[in-house]
C-alpha cells in the first residue's frame, strides 16, 4: 500500500524523522484555515501540495508555493480537482515553507534481486531518480543493507560517506538514516523514500517530502494501518475481493480468470495472453485471482461473484487443479455460484479441472448442464475457448 505524501510525513514524524509542520486539505476553506495557523513559523510562506500517488506533481502544477492567504485560496481552487497522470486531486497537503540551501535524496528498499535490503544515496535530491542513475550513477550511491542488522550508526556513517557528504553533516545525517531505518522495520515497509532531503539555510536536515510504501502481507501486524488505505479511489471490485479474503488485482482484459494457486493463475495470465493474439480484437486477461490451494466451494462462488460484477468481463475462465480442495467441490461452487446469480449470470464460463476427484468434478458440472458453462480438457484448449467467446461477445 502505497502512502500518500501527508501520511508518510505523519509516519515520519510519530518516528521522530525531522520534518516540517504539514496538514491535509479536502476543500479550498480547510486550506486556508491550514495554511493561516502552519504559516506562522515561517513568516505565512506555505506550500500548496496536491496528494495524488504518482510522481510529476511539479511539472504538472500540482504544487505551488504561497505567501498570502489569498494565494492559497487560488492554488488551492486550481490543484483540487485536477488530473495528474490519471489520478484526481481530491486533498492537497499544506505544508510550511522552508528556507532550503541544499536538496539531498535518500531511500531504503527491499533488494529483491539480491534479497537483501538497499539503501541508495545522493547529494543530488529533488530530481527524477531513475534518470540520475542512469545519466549520472557515480552520484548515487548504492549500500547494501543487512536485514539483520539494519541501519546501525556504522552503517549510516557508511552511507552518508559513500554519498560525499562531509563531516560537518554526518551527525544529523547519521542520525536522520537511523530514524528512517527505524519507519522501514518498525512499519514493515517495502519502500522509504526521502525527495527531498534537504539542508535549511540554518544548516538543519529535514525530511521535505516522503513516499512510503506498505507490505500489505504484514498488515495483521499493523491494525492501524487500515486506517492509512485510500478507499476514496480504491476499485470497488478490488475492494469487495479483500473483504472476502481473496487476492484479486483488476486488469485491463475481457477474460475473466480464477486460479487455485498463484503459479497456476499466473501461468493462465500468460496462456490466455498468448491464445488472444490470434483471435479477433486480441482479447486479454481482466483479472489475477487466487482463490488458494485449499479453497472451498464458498470461496470459488465468491470469486465467480466479483468476476461476474465487472463489466469489461466478457468471458471467465476457470482453471483449477484439484489438491487440498478437490474438483467436485470445485465444481459444487461454480453451480452454486451461478444458481445464487441467477439472471445476473450472462457471461460463458469456461471450466478446466484437472487433479483430485476430476472426473466426479466434470460430471457435476456435465449433469448441471447449465448454458453458460463449457467444460475443456486442457489448459491451451480453454484458454483458445475462453478467449473465442470474449472476442465473439464485443
Amino acid at each position: 500500500m502505497d502512502l500518500f505524501e501527508y501520511q508518510a510525513r505523519d509516519v515520519f514524524e510519530a518516528h521522530g524523522v525531522p520534518v516540517l509542520a504539514g496538514a491535509v486539505a479536502k476543500t479550498v476553506d480547510e486550506a486556508v484555515a491550514a495554511a493561516e495557523t502552519i504559516g506562522a513559523d515561517s513568516g505565512g510562506v506555505v506550500v500548496v501540495k496536491a496528494q495524488v500517488k504518482t510522481g510529476g506533481r511539479g511539472k504538472a502544477g500540482g504544487v505551488k508555493v504561497a505567501k498570502t492567504p489569498d494565494e492559497v485560496r487560488t492554488h488551492a481552487e486550481a490543484i483540487l480537482g485536477m488530473d495528474i497522470k490519471g489520478h484526481t486531486v481530491h486533498q492537497v497537503m499544506i505544508a510550511q515553507g522552508a528556507q532550503i540551501a541544499e536538496e539531498y535524496y535518500f531511500s531504503v528498499l527491499l533488494d529483491r534481486a539480491n534479497r537483501s535490503y538497499l539503501a541508495m544515496c545522493s547529494k543530488e535530491g529533488g530530481v527524477e531518480i531513475e534518470q540520475l542513475a542512469v545519466e549520472r550513477p557515480e552520484a548515487l550511491a548504492r549500500i547494501e543493507v543487512d536485514p539483520l542488522v539494519g541501519i546501525d550508526e556504522a552503517k549510516a556513517t557508511e552511507i552518508a560517506q559513500a554519498a560525499g557528504f562531509g563531516d560537518d553533516l554526518l551527525p544529523q545525517l547519521v542520525d536522520t538514516f537511523g530514524k528512517l531505518w527505524d519507519v522501514y522495520r518498525e512499519e514493515d515497509a517495502t519502500l522509504v523514500e526521502v525527495n527531498p532531503l534537504v539542508k535549511t539555510q540554518d544548516g538543519t536536515i529535514i525530511a521535505l517530502d516522503g513516499k512510503v510504501t506498505l507490505d500489505d502481507n504484514a498488515g495483521f501486524r499493523h491494525p492501524d494501518h487500515a486506517a492509512l488505505e485510500d478507499q476514496a479511489s480504491a476499485d470497488p471490485l478490488e475492494a469487495a475481493a479483500k473483504e472476502k479474503g481473496l487476492n484479486y488485482v483488476k486488469l485491463d482484459g475481457s477474460v475473466g480468470i480464477i486460479g487455485n494457486g498463484a503459479g497456476l493463475v499466473m501461468s493462465t495470465l500468460d496462456v490466455v495472453a498468448y491464445a488472444g493474439e490470434d483471435v479477433a480484437g486480441q482479447p486479454k486477461p481482466a483479472n489475477f485471482l487466487d482463490i488458494g490451494g485449499g479453497a472451498s466451494a464458498e470461496v470459488m462462488a465468491n470469486g465467480l461473484h466479483i468476476i461476474l460484477g465487472d463489466e469489461q468481463v466478457k468471458s471467465v475462465f476457470v482453471n483449477v487443479f484439484g489438491g487440498i480442495t478437490a474438483c467436485d467441490a470445485v465444481a459444487n461452487g461454480i453451480v452454486g455460484a451461478l444458481n445464487a446469480l441467477g439472471d445476473q449470470a450472462t457471461k460463458p464460463l469456461v471450466v478446466r479441472l484437472d487433479g483430485n476427484n476430476v472426473e466426479e468434478g466434470r460430471l457435476i458440472l456435465a449433469e448441471a448442464a447449465h448454458p453458460l458453462v463449457s467444460i475443456e480438457q486442457t489448459m491451451d484448449g480453454a484458454a483458445r475457448k475462453a478467449a473465442e467467446l470474449a472476442s465473439a461477445a464485443n
